[in-house]
């Protein structure tokens, strides 16, 4: 019943969401039914953000090799090229790659986006907290990310990277859906660029892409997922 409610309010923001187990099932369904990939031979890396709450999202970490960890907070690709390099270089022999990626954004019963009830506590917190955070930044018009501290370099790069959407995540009307958005496009665009750049390291054609936004809900419940893009690519197009 619980989650059937929450059905109905994921999909009031996310109308393509799907619960994170369908997807799974769906995309691993293409992967070896359309493209023929032989999913005992895939490796998967995730560029999600490192919050403890998305290590469940989905059963694609039940089913394929990995994950090999490229993200950090926000889900930036924070391992850069020389992630990509070590990952490209993992892969089983006759296998191939798969690569899913996105931020996250939380959700309550009652409909408030940026927020969840995490394990075992009374209130709700930030979902994903380093993206709430950064909004409350970026709130303020005169803030920018001091760049030079490197004990905090992965939050402070990720508001550099939200900067050039600063206008169109506050005139949003929904400024925690906006700035997730904001984040997948950044991500989206870098896990290209790092593909693009590191191709001549994989030793095999084809690594799959899946994109899009995980939405958690409560504890106990299924996670969402709203799938942005999925791509079978073939290395040597590139």
């Amino acid at each position: 019943m619980l989650q059937r409610k929450f059905d109905k309010v994921v999909k009031g923001f996310f109308p393509d969401a799907k619960d994170a187990k369908d997807t799974s099932i769906h995309y691993l369904g293409r992967m070896q039914i359309e493209h023929e990939l032989d999913i005992s031979r895939v490796l998967m890396a995730t560029s999600v953000c490192s919050d403890d709450i998305n290590v469940p999202s989905t059963t694609f970490f039940n089913v394929l090799f990995g994950p090999f960890i490229m993200g950090g907070l926000g889900g930036l690709p924070f391992s850069g090229q020389t992630g990509m390099t070590a990952f490209a270089h993992h892969i089983p022999d006759e296998g191939s790659a798969f690569i899913f990626y996105g931020p996250h954004i939380g959700v309550t019963l009652d409909g408030e986006l940026g927020k969840m009830y995490r394990p075992r506590q009374e209130e709700t917190g930030n979902s994903c907290g380093a993206l709430m955070l950064a909004l409350s930044r970026l709130q303020d018009e005169k803030y920018s990310p001091n760049m030079d501290n490197h004990d905090d370099f992965q939050q402070m790069k990720l508001e550099e990277s939200l900067i050039p959407y600063r206008e169109q995540i506050l005139e949003s009307s929904n400024q925690a859906k906006a700035i997730t958005e904001a984040a997948y496009d950044i991500i989206n665009k870098k896990i290209h660029e790092h593909l693009k750049t590191c191709k001549d390291e994989f030793h095999v054609n084809k690594v799959t892409l899946l994109g899009g936004i995980i939405i958690n809900t409560d504890y106990g419940l299924d996670d969402y997922f709203d799938a942005r893009n999925f791509e079978v690519i073939d290395l040597r197009s590139l």
